[in-house]
């Protein structure tokens, strides 16, 4: 027993010793880890007051306090910033709907700002501008070399007023300028309509209005239609959807889904994040789902084409998405500004980080781009010459008045279709998608 004794109190002993020896360095590294950040903490402030005190002009103390905030989370990815109280109240704003600019959702990509979309109905969408496009100068002013904020900051100004934007857009060899009057924006979240027997959402951005929009816009397309059996299916246009708040994707995701997982947040400390899940309820009671996107698609559109995507409730056609894959938290600060700092990662129920890749169409189709100098109308090629167009043809008295009737109402939705095409072949290509599906189901055409 006093061997055994012993033998633990020496293994206790040796416990100790270690432990000392393996804790001294690492209590020492993180000694020395606070001391040099101590230490550049004090060469900011030499910085500050040399900057102060010798600076060749005047400086104001506040806005070189904020510039230098501003820089360090500008450093940390292009969507981390701190806002002013103004531009805070100015994103307030922007959640509700409502707010003053050009219209266009915009990034950084390697100094350059770059158009993540325009948003329905804007100055810019009346302009041209497209996903993608890379705004060079503003009024003939370089913009290379500015921060996100400051570039934005060159685009505001008064309502009514005149901004010329140099755009650089792949295709096309030459940089062109593009003339735009900033309006006052109030963005509406969802437009519906039907085409044909296909109920269209059109989903501009994830604003407090977008789910109670789309809940009352299928409801009375589908009342308008005279009910759920006279509709052969949805699309959620989610193109240049440039994204918004993450409950709206993912209450829109719910409300097509009946159970799983919608999106998954994985913050930096293991096992921290959130998981969203579906309730029951599918407001389009299983009729087949396309959700449309592209380049312009990005953060919360993409959460709701991957949760249908991998829970096999929709068809996702287009072209790739924009691949905004984290999220921002909005955090308040002293003085009413805040700090927008990127938190977590999110995740399709598969699992998929979409940060960098995008969601992939299960169906890529490409939109024929018109050149911003292109006429409407040009190379409508020419009218086709059929039977009925043949001198001395032979008629069809055969048919009765109703059979006629079928025959010219399927004309007129071929037409209203071969129409559609012209205008906007991606959405055209979506709906033909479910008339097909529609034609394969018991008691189709």
């Amino acid at each position: 027993m006093k061997k055994f004794a012993m033998a633990a109190s020496v293994g206790t002993l040796l416990g100790l010793v270690t432990t000392t020896q393996v804790a001294g360095p690492l209590i020492a590294q993180e000694a020395a880890s606070n001391a040099s950040v101590y230490e550049q903490l004090d060469l900011f402030g030499d910085i500050f007051d040399r900057i102060r005190d010798e600076y060749v002009e005047e400086v104001d103390e506040a806005a070189l306090i904020e510039a230098a905030i501003n820089g360090m989370l500008t450093s940390l990815d292009p969507h981390s910033s701190y806002l002013s109280p103004d531009d805070a109240a100015e994103m307030r704003t922007q959640t509700r709907g409502s707010f003053g600019g050009l219209g266009i959702e915009v990034t950084q990509e390697e100094g350059w700002v770059k158009v993540v979309s325009p948003m329905d109905g804007t100055p810019a969408d009346a302009a041209g501008i497209q996903a993608g496009d890379f705004i060079t100068a503003v009024d003939g002013e370089n913009v290379l070399g500015l921060t996100l904020d400051e570039a934005v900051d060159r685009m505001r100004g008064p309502v009514g007023s005149e901004i010329i934007i140099t755009v650089v857009r792949e295709g096309i060899d030459e940089p062109f300028d593009v003339s735009i009057i900033r309006d006052t924006i109030s963005l509406t979240a969802v437009r519906a309509r039907t085409e044909g027997e296909t109920v269209v959402l059109r989903i501009s951005t994830f604003s407090d209005q977008t789910f109670p929009n789309l809940q009352s816009g299928l409801a009375e397309q589908i009342a308008e239609a005279g009910g759920i059996e006279n509709v052969n299916g949805v699309v959620l246009d989610l193109r240049n959807n440039p994204g918004g708040l993450l409950n709206q994707a993912v209450f829109v995701s719910d409300a097509f889904l009946d159970a799983g997982e919608i999106v998954s947040t994985r913050e930096r400390i293991p096992g921290a994040g959130d998981r969203y899940n579906a309730t029951a309820g599918d407001l389009a009671q299983g009729l087949p789902i396309v959700v449309l996107i592209n380049g312009g698609s990005a953060s919360a559109s993409e959460i709701v084409a991957g949760a249908l995507q991998d829970h096999r409730r929709a068809i996702v056609i287009g072209t790739q998405s924009f691949g905004k894959g984290s999220v921002q938290t909005v955090m308040p600060l002293r003085g009413d500004g805040a700090m927008r700092l990127t938190t977590a990662r999110y995740y399709t129920p598969s699992g998929r980080s979409i940060q960098a890749l995008g969601i992939s169409p299960d169906i890529i189709v490409e939109q024929p781009l018109r050149r911003p100098d292109e006429e409407e109308g040009e190379d409508e090629g020419f009218r086709r010459t059929t039977e009925a167009d043949l001198r001395g043809a032979l008629g069809n008295d055969s048919l009765s008045e109703d059979e006629l009737r079928v025959i010219e109402e399927d004309q007129a939705r071929a037409e209203a279709a071969a129409a559609l095409r012209e205008q906007d072949y991606q959405l055209a290509y979506a709906i033909d998608i479910l008339k097909g599906l529609s034609a394969l189901q018991p008691g189709g055409e």
